[in-house]
């Protein structure tokens, strides 16, 4: 077992002597506080955070993240204030011990709620200091390691949030070593049967493949020293978790995931990778769609080398990788490599900018989502170890997740630019903002001015950036509108009992937010337009003051100005367009709806007066409404290009087609068809009954 002396001396490697007496003090200080608390296997709870700090050693962290580890429970578990740490050991060690101290004193409705409320907070200390993730991940590590003494159940929860969040946070940070510990042991705490018959397979498919995994590295190292190359082959073994997920994904056997051999090939410098990689070409034929190049582009994540797949004897599919020995560091142990490599700058800090990059990103999100399960939905998205490299116009390299489209890629060049996003060019071409992105395509937006992000875009995008923003400003879009729709209806029903809403008493507005239980008017009329609160019974509320309310019916109609808005929708039964007499009905949550007043949906909300809000369209009412109608014609060849065709002459733009053969003379062609009024619609109507082929021509409604 670990102690604090076999530590120091691991220490002194690294460490003088005056920063390792700071992390025995803290060391003490933590013995002292958690004395008389045990772990679950009986042993003193300082073991614990000692051997956190000891795997943060073998990182070679600093001495302010080791005082850190030994400190990490104190504030939970102890009750000792943050200011006693910061006093004692200084503010940079008391504000990692925070971040790393879990949320105990809010009571959550859920488990899921309280473990993204705890990841919440850690996003906040992680973009403070980037130490702290690194001190919450050796401590998840050292519970993982020591999961056997808990209770099954708990087990189970413990290993799926590893697996849902730790081991891709560690890959995030490309800290591989630790992601696959953290897989493997969350994976065996999961499904321990899976993994116990998974291990023995291994175990004996590792006999049965020995002597050709030898063959092949015997003539790989052959051909290298023929070259005069110096290099370290080894042959790579896939880990349990890895073996398991692509069974599941590729529905492939263990046979068919085993049949491929992995080497990785290190060398000494980035020359010598490229001089390796022609080499491995001339060795065994390479399979081409299978190279990629991670050193000229590195990943998200920081991590660098040469893939290719290579095609060697019997046919036996080869992967091999190729890369430096501070590459190797790096996707071994990730960020944690700028504290291993003090002296060589270059590489490791520009791992940790893109650590700090991510960590911005998820503050941005942060920002943006309604609450916590949802910003823990947005980073899930952007943990997923799969990314896409694309050029802006300018050259630069954006990283975007696997299955991004160009509204992805808008929001990552800026949260502006997606907002104003219109179209798309890809390699030049236009192309649909719903089209995935390949790795190597150049991406070029299209704004407009007046432009905003659409509802649907949410069915396509997969960045945890792109859809927070754009439910963002949805939200707040809303919100905007519901409080206007709210001010509109509610105006209208105090108009009827001799009222103005602007006139309205600082006493009267208190009235009705003390009978209604509304903070602010502002709640009130976002009710009201929401449809939640009728307004003529809001506006009952002041009818008792008013001495002549009893002879005001004046019915003044809320007047309909355009298409747009999320608050004011058209009925798809009987899609009023302007110039149809009209009726609308609240619909809680929806806001208003709008019907044709003939409209047989609506006949029983009649019987519900309340319910029913006179509307009429503005003199000016502008945009395009959606209509159906429906064509009988001659079945002939090329009768929907002409149809089509008359009605793009006329203006009209086809939403939707669907076509009912009747028999082999007659059919029947279902049209929604946009257009901006009663007196457009009857041009398009005059202008598609001219057709010779069309028999009959009528507009559906219900």
């Amino acid at each position: 077992m670990q102690t604090i002396e076999s530590l120091s001396n691991r220490l002194s490697s690294y460490l003088d002597s005056e920063q390792i007496n700071l992390v025995r003090r803290a060391y003490y200080y933590a013995e002292q506080a958690h004395d008389g608390q045990t772990r679950r296997s009986g042993e003193p709870y300082v073991t614990h955070p000692l051997a956190v700090a000891g795997i943060l050693s073998s990182m070679h962290m600093d001495h302010q993240s080791l005082m850190a580890a030994m400190l990490h429970d104190v504030i939970e578990d102890t009750g000792i204030p943050k200011k006693a740490l910061a006093k004692q050991f200084g503010d940079t060690v008391a504000e990692l011990v925070d971040g790393v101290s879990k949320l105990t004193q809010i009571e959550f409705g859920s488990r899921e709620e309280k473990q993204a409320e705890n990841f919440q907070k850690m996003a906040l200390a992680m973009a403070n200091d980037i130490r702290v993730i690194l001190v919450k991940l050796a401590d998840r590590l050292h519970n993982m390691r020591t999961l056997g003494a808990l209770a099954p159940e708990k087990m189970r929860r413990i290993a799926l949030e590893t697996l849902d969040i730790y081991a891709p946070i560690a890959h995030r940070l490309g800290m591989n070593d630790m992601r696959i510990e953290f897989e493997n042991r969350g994976f065996s705490a999961m499904h321990p049967l899976r993994a116990r018959r998974l291990q023995a397979a291994l175990q004996e498919a590792r006999g049965n493949r020995k002597e050709l995994v030898e063959n092949i590295q015997s003539a790989i190292e052959a051909r290298l020293e023929k070259e005069d190359i110096a290099s370290l082959v080894l042959g790579r073994e896939k880990h349990l978790f890895s073996i398991y997920q692509k069974m599941r994904a590729k529905k492939k056997s263990f046979r068919e995931i085993m049949d491929v051999y992995a080497f990785r090939i290190i060398v000494e410098d980035v020359d010598t990778c490229y001089r390796v990689l022609g080499v491995m070409h001339n060795l065994y034929k390479p399979v081409i769609s299978e190279f990629k190049d991670y050193i000229a582009i590195p990943k998200a994540n920081g991590y660098q080398s040469l893939h290719t797949v290579l095609v060697g004897m019997h046919g036996v599919p080869i992967e091999v990788q190729i890369r430096t020995k501070e590459m190797d560091e790096l996707a071994n142990t990730g960020i944690a490599a700028h504290w291993l490599y003090k002296a060589d700058e270059d590489s490791p800090v520009s791992n940790q900018a893109r650590a700090r990059q991510w960590v911005q990103g998820l503050l941005e999100i942060q920002k943006q989502a309604g609450n916590s399960l949802e910003f823990i939905e947005n980073v899930k998205i952007d943990l997923f170890p799969d990314e896409v490299y694309v050029f802006t116009p300018k050259g630069k390299i954006i990283s975007l997740p696997s299955g991004a489209t160009a509204v992805d890629f808008a929001y990552a060049v800026h949260t502006g630019v997606g907002h104003r996003c219109v179209a798309c060019r890809i390699n030049d071409r236009l192309a649909p903002l719903s089209q995935p992105l390949k790795s190597g395509e150049k991406v070029k937006i299209i704004t407009a001015a007046g432009a905003q992000p659409n509802p649907a875009w949410l069915n396509f995008t997969t960045s945890g950036k792109a859809r927070s923003s754009i439910r963002h400003f949805l939200k707040n879009q809303r919100h905007h509108e519901s409080i206007e729709l709210g001010e509109r209806l509610l105006g209208r029903a105090l108009s009827n009992i001799n009222m103005r809403l602007d006139e309205l008493s600082e006493e009267q507005v208190q009235h009705l937010l003390d009978e209604t239980h509304m903070s602010n008017m502002e709640a009130l009329l976002e009710d009201i337009g929401l449809g939640n609160r009728l307004a003529n019974a809001v506006a009952n509320l002041l009818q008792q003051d008013q001495e002549d309310s009893k002879a005001t019916h004046i019915h003044s109609p809320l007047m309909i100005d355009s298409d747009e808005g999320m608050l004011i929708s058209f009925a798809r039964c009987c899609r009023p367009i302007p110039g149809d007499p009209i009726i609308g009905h609240l619909s809680a949550g929806k806001g208003l709806v709008v019907h044709v007043e003939d409209c047989n949906n609506i006949a029983e909300l009649r019987h519900s007066p309340e319910k029913i809000s006179l509307v009429n369209w503005a003199p000016n009412v502008t945009g395009e409404f959606l209509v159906d109608i429906k064509v009988e014609v001659e079945s002939q060849r090329g009768i929907i290009a002409s149809l089509a065709n008359r009605m793009a002459e006329a203006g009209a733009h086809i939403e939707r087609i669907n076509v009912d053969e009747r028999d082999a003379h007659n059919s029947v062609i279902e049209l929604c068809i946009g257009v901006q009024n009663r007196v457009h619609l009857a041009n398009v109507i005059r202008r598609v009954r001219n057709m010779h082929s069309v028999i009959k021509l009528t507009r559906s409604k219900n």
